[in-house]
Formats: C-alpha cells, structure tokens, sequence
C-alpha cells in the first residue's frame, strides 16, 4: 500500500519497449499532461524534472517493475519522483470501471494515473532501488528460467528412454539430476553403447564422476539391459539425440548452481536473508523468492496483507442465503504464492521443529486434502513470517501444543 496524501501530480506510464505513453493528472482529476514518450534516458529526465518544477510532488505509476519498467522508475527516482506499482490484475479490473472498450496506450495510462488517484490502496510500493535486490531480482528470474528448461529436458530425455528402453529408464529416469548419470547418457547414449562400454568400465565411468555407489548402479544399469533383447524403430536415431539432451541439462544443473551461489553471495547483504532463513522450510531459493516479492517487508502492516499479496488470504463467496465458504483467490504473486507452499512443504518434513507437521496432520485429520493443508500451512506460516519481520526476533522452534489452528 502506497501513502498518496501530499502527491501533486499522478503520472501514470503504459510502459512500451520503445515508448511509453504518459498521463498526468492532479489531484482533482485534471488532465495536464497526455503524450506519448520515448524510452530513452534524456527524454524521461526531461519530463519527470519539468512536471517537478512545475507541480511539486509528483507520483510516477507503471505496470510494470522489472524489463521495460526498470530505466522509466530509475530516472523517475533520480529526479525526485517517487514512484509506485499497479500490478496488472488491478489495472485490468480498475479498467472495467471506465467506459469505452477501446485498449489503446492513451487510455491505459489515463486508467493508471486516475486509479492511483482515487483508489491509492490498489497500489504497491516499489523499495527495488537497493542494487543488491536489483541483482537479486534478475538472478532469480534467470534460475526460474533455467528451473523451466531442466523441467523440459528431463521430460524429454525421459519420454525418449520410455519409448526406447523403457527398463532403462526406470532405472536412470529418476537419477538425471545426477552428474554421472548424464555423464554417461552424453558418452553412451543408447542401449547398443552401453552394452559396448562393458560393466566394469561403466563403474569407472560412473565413479570417476563422483557415483559412491557405482558397483550397484553399474549392476542395475545392465540388468536392465539384459531384459530387452529386441531393438525398438526409432533407437538408433536416438543414440543421437539422448547425448545432446544429456549434455543440454547438464548444463542447465551446472548454470543453476552457479546462480544459486550468486544468489546466495547476494542474499548476505540483506537482513531479511538471515531472518528468514531461521524458519525451517525456507533455503536459498524460496527465501530469494520471498525477498524479491516483498522487499523488506515493511509494506504491510499486517500478516493479512501479506497473505493477501502471496494469494493465501481466504475469500468468502456467498449470495443472499447461499454460503459457498472460504476458497483460495486467484489473485496475487504467483512466486510469492509458490515460494511460500515449497518451504511449508518442506516443513512438514523438518524433524527439529514438529509443529508444522502436527499442523499439517490435524488439517487432514479435518477432511482437507494435501495441498489444501499445505495451503493452510503457509497461511498460518505467514503469521509467523510478518511477526519476525517485525519484532526482528528469528524463528524459535515451537512445540505442538502451540500450534495455533485458528489460520
């Protein structure tokens, strides 16, 4: 939530790649300012220092934070705006309200400004000027990327090895995460090479690249070949294709732990890292996750806010005598949402703090379902997160009798 009270001007930009469009209005709702505007860096300065020296206070408001948005909020913050965000599911539901069906880029931004106008609370603060969540906020989208591409590779290297040898891929399908395995995927990468390759240097291979129990892989490797004595159509042509798919996610493991190093390196300098860290379930890439959603967390005032910006708060859906209860909204940060469900997941399992499994165990017990306890889970977890955020306090384990249900 944004305070508006004291802002002179709203400036509302329909962010393009090579120009955006600017609307100005004052705090009456008079129109001053309605042209289009070059994304380059002197034309931006130009017209945030002109509407300062004419009108005082002015709030620059985009729909976008990050890619097209980030030179238009760096020049509004060096020339003395200040700036917010109306993220894009608001903007399309405030656009409802206006009338007209036209979608031009005059229109969305005199929406923009008069919504930051007259209904400040749709707004977010943007506290990204700190380099560091800058970064932050660039490699973790670059390992959300990267996170995509293993997922695509692994399904297709393993929807190939099904089709060719479905016994061997029940065998190395599950460890492709693994290095050696793609090691020896890239080097023998059908059924035939393997068999040609010979147990006994297939355990060099597999050791050599850091397989601790390489006698027993190697045995499981050929055993499984030994049960597929016909050849399927299709398996020499993939004696070419399965060493590229292996060599593409090794890659993609190995570009991921770097990110994770230098997301980790950038995490140090922030507070919050350490803070949110002591709460189990959270590791370095969900609590990346957290801080590029929400900053510093001083943004809301309360855990309902919170929980209303990851999409966890409950809403009620009831029409006169008809009381459907309380579902999960579809609004909200989607990785926020999703960071938050991974470390609640990931609690259930702690064994050095058991309140978050007897939370868990007891919403099943209620008739929830998995992902619906989870779901309550990272609700109730909120509460704890915004208290720390807070008080400064880290996380202290707590027993089962505390757990608080009341979600």
């Amino acid at each position: 939530m944004v305070d508006t009270v004291g802002i002179d001007l709203f400036l509302g930009l329909d962010l393009g790649k090579e120009f955006h469009h600017a609307h100005g209005l004052t705090g009456q709702g008079k129109t001053v300012h309605d042209r289009r505007l070059p994304n380059t860096e002197p034309k931006l300065r130009e017209l945030f220092e002109k509407l300062v020296a004419k009108f005082g206070t002015v709030l620059v408001v985009v729909d976008q934070v990050a890619n097209i948005g980030a030179l238009p909020l760096t020049v509004a913050r060096a020339t003395g705006c200040r700036v917010a965000y109306l993220p894009g599911l608001s903007m399309r539901r405030a656009a409802d309200l206006y009338p007209g069906e036209a979608k031009t880029d005059a229109r969305d931004a005199f929406v923009i400004a008069d919504t930051a106008r007259t209904m400040p609370h749709t707004l977010r603060a943007v506290d990204r000027d700190d380099e560091a969540l800058a970064e932050l906020t660039m490699l973790t989208g670059y390992d959300n990327d990267l996170a995509g591409e293993v997922n695509r590779t692994t399904n297709r290297l393993r929807g190939l090895l099904s089709q060719i040898h479905p016994t061997l891929e029940r065998v190395v399908g599950p460890r492709l995460g693994y290095p050696y395995i793609l090691a020896l995927l890239e080097r023998h990468g059908s059924p035939a090479r393997l068999k040609k390759l010979g147990r006994g240097r297939c355990e060099v291979l597999l050791k050599a690249h850091g397989s601790r129990k390489a006698h027993h892989l190697a045995t499981e490797i050929f055993d499984a070949l030994a049960e597929q004595t016909l050849v399927v159509p299709g398996t020499e042509a993939s004696a070419l294709i399965v060493p590229g798919l292996a060599a593409q996610l090794a890659a993609a493991h190995t570009q991921r732990r770097q990110a994770e190093q230098e997301i980790a390196a950038l995490l140090e300098a922030l507070p919050l890292f350490h803070l949110l860290t002591s709460m189990p379930g959270l590791g370095v890439r969900t609590t990346a996750a957290v801080i590029v959603a929400i900053g510093d967390g001083t943004a809301f005032p309360t855990a309902g806010h919170l929980a209303s910006c990851a999409g966890l708060a409950p809403a009620t859906k009831s029409s006169g005598t008809s009381i459907r209860g309380e579902h999960a909204p579809h609004r909200g940060n989607r990785l926020l949402k999703r960071a938050l469900f991974q470390a609640a997941f990931a609690a259930i399992g702690c064994k050095s703090d058991p309140s978050s499994r007897t939370y868990y165990d007891r919403q099943r017990a209620r008739g929830k379902t998995h992902t619906q306890a989870i779901l309550r889970l990272a609700r109730q977890r909120v509460n704890v997160i915004h208290a720390m955020i807070r008080t400064g306090a880290l996380y202290e384990p707590r027993t089962p009798d505390d757990v608080d249900l009341a979600a």
